[in-house]
């Protein structure tokens, strides 16, 4: 503390004296207050920090905790959104796919394109044929039939061209002994 200096009735040297070392012992009392005051925030202020320190690390990690838990409800939010859209999704591409395939097969039908069970119940029925065939084929030749065997007719363009040829005949033999033998053509 600063310490009050006394009024003395004395002389004026004497005064100027002991007021000069007051103020000087007064200006030194309060650099060693100053000194003292820096050297205990010194010290203070390296434990504060210290705490400080500690204490910031303690509230990152649960500020970081509480961010991964955000963090991760969020993930599993949008994980299950996703999800849904993706099964939303699944059933829209199948009701499509169902729709474009009752109206081709109903355009096919009209252009009369058969459909595929069709054509399987055709392959059946050909696979059936093919072996009803190979059956057929593979039985030795029935034996004759004992039915009465026609003669072949010949027809009546070949009868009449036939039956003019030998009147041609007869008639150029009764002219040949009518002449002789000779022919008429020589004996022109």
């Amino acid at each position: 503390m600063v310490k009050k200096t006394k009024s003395s009735t004395g002389s004026s040297k004497s005064a100027g004296g002991d007021l000069a070392a007051s103020v000087k012992e007064s200006a030194q009392q309060i650099w060693l207050a100053g000194m003292g005051a820096f050297a205990k925030a010194q010290e203070e202020g390296t434990k504060v920090f210290a705490e400080l320190v500690k204490e910031g690390k303690h509230l990152q990690a649960k500020t970081q905790g509480m961010a991964e838990d955000k963090i991760g409800e969020v993930t599993g939010r949008m994980t299950a959104m996703a999800d849904t859209m993706q099964s939303k999704a699944g059933q829209n591409w199948d009701k499509l796919e169902g729709l474009f395939e009752q109206r081709t097969a109903k355009a096919m039908g009209k252009l009369g394109v058969p459909t595929a069970k069709e054509l399987a119940a055709l392959v059946k029925r050909v696979d059936k044929l093919e072996v009803d065939m190979a059956r057929h084929h593979a039985k030795p030749p029935a034996a004759p039939r004992s039915a009465p065997v026609k003669t072949a007719r010949k027809s009546p363009a070949k009868t009449v061209a036939k039956s003019a040829s030998k009147t041609s005949a007869k008639a150029a033999t009764r002219r040949a002994r009518k002449t002789g033998g000779k022919s008429a053509t020589a004996a022109s």
